[in-house]
Protein backbone atom coordinates (compact mmCIF):
# COMPACT_ATOMS: atom_id res chain seq x y z
CA UNK A 1 0.00 0.00 0.00
CA UNK A 2 1.13 3.53 -0.93
CA UNK A 3 1.07 6.69 1.60
CA UNK A 4 -0.12 10.17 0.67
CA UNK A 5 2.35 12.33 1.28
CA UNK A 6 1.88 16.34 0.53
CA UNK A 7 5.07 18.11 -0.56
CA UNK A 8 5.77 21.53 -0.97
CA UNK A 9 8.02 24.51 -1.11
CA UNK A 10 7.19 27.28 1.70
CA UNK A 11 8.99 30.96 2.83
CA UNK A 12 9.07 30.93 6.54
CA UNK A 13 6.37 32.22 7.14
CA UNK A 14 4.18 29.63 5.14
CA UNK A 15 3.33 30.83 1.57
CA UNK A 16 3.58 28.81 -1.15
CA UNK A 17 3.53 31.90 -3.30
CA UNK A 18 3.82 35.45 -2.77
CA UNK A 19 1.14 38.13 -3.15
CA UNK A 20 2.08 38.43 -6.86
CA UNK A 21 1.53 34.76 -7.55
CA UNK A 22 5.61 34.37 -7.82
CA UNK A 23 7.28 31.28 -6.08
CA UNK A 24 10.95 32.12 -7.85
CA UNK A 25 12.69 32.78 -4.07
CA UNK A 26 12.11 28.88 -3.58
CA UNK A 27 13.74 27.53 -6.85
CA UNK A 28 16.03 25.19 -5.90
CA UNK A 29 19.58 24.25 -6.36
CA UNK A 30 21.59 21.68 -7.32
CA UNK A 31 21.53 20.25 -4.12
CA UNK A 32 17.94 20.37 -3.28
CA UNK A 33 17.20 19.51 -6.82
CA UNK A 34 19.22 15.98 -6.34
CA UNK A 35 17.07 15.96 -2.70
CA UNK A 36 13.79 16.40 -5.54
CA UNK A 37 15.11 13.97 -7.68
CA UNK A 38 15.65 10.74 -4.82
CA UNK A 39 11.89 11.85 -3.66
CA UNK A 40 10.13 11.99 -7.02
CA UNK A 41 11.65 8.45 -8.16
CA UNK A 42 9.78 6.86 -5.31
CA UNK A 43 6.45 8.15 -6.20
CA UNK A 44 4.03 6.14 -8.45
CA UNK A 45 1.21 8.47 -8.84
CA UNK A 46 1.05 12.30 -8.76
CA UNK A 47 -2.48 13.90 -7.46
CA UNK A 48 -2.77 17.40 -8.92
CA UNK A 49 -4.61 20.49 -9.63
CA UNK A 50 -4.78 22.29 -13.17
CA UNK A 51 -2.30 25.08 -12.47
CA UNK A 52 0.22 23.02 -10.77
CA UNK A 53 -0.34 20.50 -13.92
CA UNK A 54 0.17 22.88 -16.10
CA UNK A 55 3.28 24.30 -13.93
CA UNK A 56 4.83 20.85 -13.79
CA UNK A 57 4.35 19.56 -17.03
CA UNK A 58 7.14 21.59 -19.05
CA UNK A 59 9.19 18.44 -17.48
CA UNK A 60 7.61 16.34 -20.00
CA UNK A 61 6.71 18.88 -22.73
CA UNK A 62 10.04 20.92 -22.86
CA UNK A 63 12.76 19.22 -22.98
CA UNK A 64 15.04 22.37 -23.86
CA UNK A 65 13.45 22.90 -19.89
CA UNK A 66 15.87 20.24 -18.95
CA UNK A 67 18.50 19.00 -21.21
CA UNK A 68 21.10 21.07 -20.52
CA UNK A 69 21.48 19.78 -16.98
CA UNK A 70 21.86 15.98 -15.84
CA UNK A 71 20.01 16.66 -12.49
CA UNK A 72 17.23 18.40 -14.12
CA UNK A 73 17.03 15.58 -16.71
CA UNK A 74 17.11 13.31 -13.83
CA UNK A 75 13.97 15.05 -12.34
CA UNK A 76 12.09 15.21 -15.84
CA UNK A 77 12.80 11.47 -15.94
CA UNK A 78 11.46 11.08 -12.61
CA UNK A 79 8.27 13.39 -13.23
CA UNK A 80 7.58 11.49 -16.16
CA UNK A 81 7.44 7.87 -14.56
CA UNK A 82 4.77 8.46 -12.83
CA UNK A 83 1.07 8.34 -13.40
CA UNK A 84 -0.60 11.62 -12.98
CA UNK A 85 -4.77 11.82 -11.94
CA UNK A 86 -5.16 16.12 -12.44
CA UNK A 87 -8.48 17.18 -10.78
CA UNK A 88 -10.01 20.24 -13.56
CA UNK A 89 -13.20 20.71 -14.48
CA UNK A 90 -11.56 23.07 -17.62
CA UNK A 91 -9.11 20.81 -18.99
CA UNK A 92 -10.57 18.79 -22.16
CA UNK A 93 -7.55 16.76 -22.42
CA UNK A 94 -4.02 16.19 -21.32
CA UNK A 95 -0.65 17.28 -22.68
CA UNK A 96 1.34 14.84 -20.85
CA UNK A 97 1.51 10.89 -21.05
CA UNK A 98 -0.15 8.31 -18.15
CA UNK A 99 -2.33 11.71 -17.27
CA UNK A 100 -5.76 11.37 -16.47
CA UNK A 101 -7.99 14.26 -16.29
CA UNK A 102 -10.86 14.24 -13.26
CA UNK A 103 -13.21 16.31 -12.65
CA UNK A 104 -13.44 16.29 -9.28
CA UNK A 105 -11.42 15.19 -5.73
CA UNK A 106 -13.06 12.34 -4.68
CA UNK A 107 -11.21 10.64 -1.39
CA UNK A 108 -12.44 7.56 -1.93
CA UNK A 109 -11.16 7.24 -5.45
CA UNK A 110 -7.75 8.16 -3.53
CA UNK A 111 -7.85 5.73 -0.68
CA UNK A 112 -8.61 3.23 -3.20
CA UNK A 113 -5.45 3.99 -5.54
CA UNK A 114 -3.16 4.14 -2.28
CA UNK A 115 -4.61 0.77 -1.55
CA UNK A 116 -3.73 -0.41 -5.18
CA UNK A 117 -0.28 1.28 -5.24
CA UNK A 118 3.20 -0.38 -4.96
CA UNK A 119 4.52 3.15 -4.12
CA UNK A 120 3.82 6.41 -2.78
CA UNK A 121 1.34 8.75 -4.18
CA UNK A 122 2.61 13.08 -4.10
CA UNK A 123 -0.65 15.36 -4.12
CA UNK A 124 0.78 18.69 -5.29
CA UNK A 125 -0.46 22.14 -4.54
CA UNK A 126 -2.27 23.73 -1.79
CA UNK A 127 -5.90 24.05 -2.68
CA UNK A 128 -6.11 20.09 -3.61
CA UNK A 129 -4.28 19.21 -0.83
CA UNK A 130 -6.44 20.91 1.02
CA UNK A 131 -9.13 18.78 -0.11
CA UNK A 132 -6.99 15.81 0.65
CA UNK A 133 -6.11 16.78 4.27
CA UNK A 134 -9.40 17.81 5.26
CA UNK A 135 -10.71 13.99 3.68
CA UNK A 136 -8.05 12.50 6.07
CA UNK A 137 -6.12 11.00 3.36
CA UNK A 138 -2.68 12.37 3.43
CA UNK A 139 -0.47 10.28 5.41
CA UNK A 140 2.97 12.57 5.53
CA UNK A 141 3.91 15.94 4.83
CA UNK A 142 7.14 17.20 4.01
CA UNK A 143 7.83 20.72 3.87
CA UNK A 144 10.79 22.69 2.28
CA UNK A 145 11.18 25.98 3.91
CA UNK A 146 12.98 28.55 1.70
CA UNK A 147 15.02 30.95 4.06
CA UNK A 148 12.58 34.24 3.03
CA UNK A 149 9.10 35.59 4.16
CA UNK A 150 7.07 37.05 2.05
CA UNK A 151 4.49 38.60 4.01
CA UNK A 152 1.29 37.21 2.49
CA UNK A 153 0.36 34.94 -0.50
CA UNK A 154 -0.92 31.56 -1.05
CA UNK A 155 -0.46 29.55 2.03
CA UNK A 156 0.37 26.01 1.92
CA UNK A 157 -2.07 24.24 4.46
CA UNK A 158 -5.42 25.35 5.01
CA UNK A 159 -5.98 28.05 7.66
CA UNK A 160 -9.22 26.35 9.38
CA UNK A 161 -7.73 22.72 10.14
CA UNK A 162 -6.10 20.72 12.84
CA UNK A 163 -3.71 18.65 12.26
CA UNK A 164 -1.30 16.29 14.67
CA UNK A 165 2.24 15.27 13.76
CA UNK A 166 5.42 13.62 14.18
CA UNK A 167 8.13 14.55 13.01
CA UNK A 168 9.93 12.22 10.85
CA UNK A 169 13.24 13.54 9.15
CA UNK A 170 14.71 17.06 8.49
CA UNK A 171 18.10 17.92 6.71
CA UNK A 172 19.66 21.50 6.68
CA UNK A 173 20.79 22.31 3.03
CA UNK A 174 23.63 24.44 2.52
CA UNK A 175 21.48 27.12 0.66
CA UNK A 176 20.11 27.72 4.23
CA UNK A 177 16.76 25.97 3.29
CA UNK A 178 15.37 23.36 5.61
CA UNK A 179 13.56 20.21 5.28
CA UNK A 180 11.05 18.79 7.44
CA UNK A 181 8.61 15.38 7.09
CA UNK A 182 6.09 14.80 9.53
CA UNK A 183 3.60 11.55 9.77
CA UNK A 184 -0.15 12.53 10.02
CA UNK A 185 -1.51 11.55 13.37
CA UNK A 186 -5.00 9.26 13.05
Amino acid sequence: MGKLIYATNNSLDGFTEDTSGSFDWSEPDEEMHVFYNDMMRGIGTQLLGRRMYETMAVWETEPSFFEESAVLADFAAAWQDSDKVVYSTTLTGPVTQRTRISPVFDADEVRALKEASPADLLVGGPDLAAHALRAGVVDEIRVVLAPVTVGAGKPAFPTDLHLDLDLSDERRFGNGAVHVAYRVRR
